[in-house]
């Protein structure tokens, strides 16, 4: 997981489009918009973290909140 990845996908794409990408990942479908990561199953981390981190900025929170909120959350169930 690579926070800067996630950062650009929030900036950039909408929860419509991270969702399209979601879908396409699991359909093994190729992706409409530029996801980095090593493989799909970062790409798939990376694409579900920004669709967590706008949902929580609808509901709002700020952007930075969110994201500490995410990451919060990974460290906690990797511990």
């Amino acid at each position: 997981m690579k926070v800067p990845v996630i950062r650009n996908l929030v900036k950039t794409y909408s929860i419509e489009e991270l969702r399209a990408a979601e879908n396409a990942l699991l359909e093994e479908q190729p992706l409409a918009i530029e996801v980095g990561g090593d493989d799909e199953g970062e790409q798939l981390t990376h694409i579900i973290g920004a669709l967590e981190i706008l949902e929580n900025i609808q509901k709002g929170m700020k952007e930075g909140e969110a994201l500490r909120a995410f990451t919060s959350r990974v460290r906690n169930s990797i511990s």
